[in-house]
């Protein structure tokens, strides 16, 4: 008895990969294919070249120039900004820790001179308002306050304690700009009279520059400059040694600069006083 199995033709099983494959077309005869790496005579590139000829020329879009041009120009801004800050600030930087302590102390000491003005401006409205004689009180300080208006505007000699400021300028270096610095600096530090050669310093002053000298309000002064600083000594003196002030500001200009402190100077230049033409007290 024969075998079944024997008769039946045994199936092909079909592999799915092929069946998903384009079938192989054949070149047409006659007809030149692509030409391969060695037909055209040019060796194969490798995958580092191939990468760089992909990368190189680079492609940049309008988009992408745009972007880092704005890009550039935010970082320059930044950059420039960092640079004037830290210009502004290298005179601190280089200052000793002696220098930033007295620099300190300056501002201290300006602070307690602001508190003890508004301390006093209240003693006296409390003394108005609570004195039994409010004519009398009101005309003792109108009395008062129209000789430290007096001092202010130079109409009346002034005396107390403060420095002296000599420059001595030999080699004709110092302009007035330089002056005016120096003129600053001391009202900035509680200078209350100032006098340059025999000229009151008021808040209308102005300098310039004339020939070999200095006018101040028009009246020429000739070195060595001379002034006589009414103040504290222990803030007007600091206010002119700060690194990078006034005295190395001269010093650098190859003058020589002394500062001597008193316990008595006397300010007796005089202006004359003036009447507005046009302003009147707003006071009723």
């Amino acid at each position: 008895m024969s075998n079944e199995n024997e008769d039946e033709t045994p199936e092909v099983t079909e592999n799915p990969l092929r069946r998903e494959l384009p079938e192989e077309v054949p070149a047409a005869a006659g007809e030149p294919g692509p030409p391969s790496a060695e037909e055209s005579g040019e060796q194969p590139l490798s995958g580092r070249q191939r990468l760089v000829k992909g990368l190189w020329p680079p492609r940049v879009s309008r988009a992408q120039l745009i972007v880092a041009v704005l890009l550039f120009g935010l970082g320059f801004g930044l950059a420039v900004q960092v640079a004037s800050n830290s210009d502004g600030d290298s005179a601190l930087r280089g200052a000793r820790q002696e220098d930033l302590v007295r620099i300190l102390d300056e501002l201290d000491s300006r602070t307690q001179r602001l508190e003890d003005e508004k301390q006093g401006l209240e003693d006296q409205r409390t003394e108005l308002e609570n004195s039994s004689d409010q004519a009398e009180e009101a005309r003792k300080q109108t009395v008062e306050k129209e000789k430290q208006l007096g001092i202010l505007a130079g109409t009346v000699a002034a005396q107390g304690p403060g420095i002296t400021l000599t420059i001595d300028d030999t080699k004709g270096t110092v302009k007035a700009d330089m002056l005016l610095d120096a003129i600053q600096e001391l009202r900035a530090a509680g200078a209350e009279a100032i006098q340059v050669n025999g000229v009151r310093v008021v808040a209308s002053t102005y300098l310039s520059d004339s020939g070999s000298g200095v006018k101040v309000d028009g009246n020429k002064i000739t070195q060595p400059y001379r002034f006589k600083v009414i103040g504290k000594p222990q803030d007007l003196e600091p206010a002119l040694n700060i690194p990078g002030g006034v005295v190395q500001t001269l010093e650098k200009e190859q003058a020589t600069v002394t500062v001597d402190r008193a316990t008595k100077i006397v300010v007796d230049a005089l202006r004359p006083a003036e009447r507005p033409d046009y302003a009147r007290s707003s006071s009723r």
